[in-house]
């Protein structure tokens, strides 16, 4: 996939709020399933599908600790995004 594809296709899983949201709880620490289920009034099935996509767009990662699976932010994936959206982004007239 190109640069420009795999811009294209973050920004699309990111164009919903749900999502947003939970990487914005996930960068200040990682969480279980329920406890962002919890934390976004949503169900944990909801939540799970959300994941599942955040995961095919490497912006998430997980870590089984124990019987529970916790979700952190993928903070190279996440720098590389905003080096794109800074390239994206940036317009010099000429």
């Amino acid at each position: 996939m190109t640069d420009i594809g795999r811009t294209a296709r973050v920004f699309k899983v990111l164009s919903v709020e749900t999502r947003v949201q939970m990487i914005e709880l996930l960068k200040s620490r990682s969480l279980c399933v329920n406890a962002l289920a919890k934390s976004l009034g949503i169900t944990s099935a909801a939540v799970s599908q959300h994941l599942r996509i955040l995961r095919d767009a490497d912006l998430v990662l997980a870590d089984k600790k124990g019987y529970f699976v916790h979700y952190r932010v993928n903070a190279e994936a996440l720098a590389r995004l905003k080096q794109d959206a800074d390239r994206l982004l940036q317009y010099e007239e000429t």
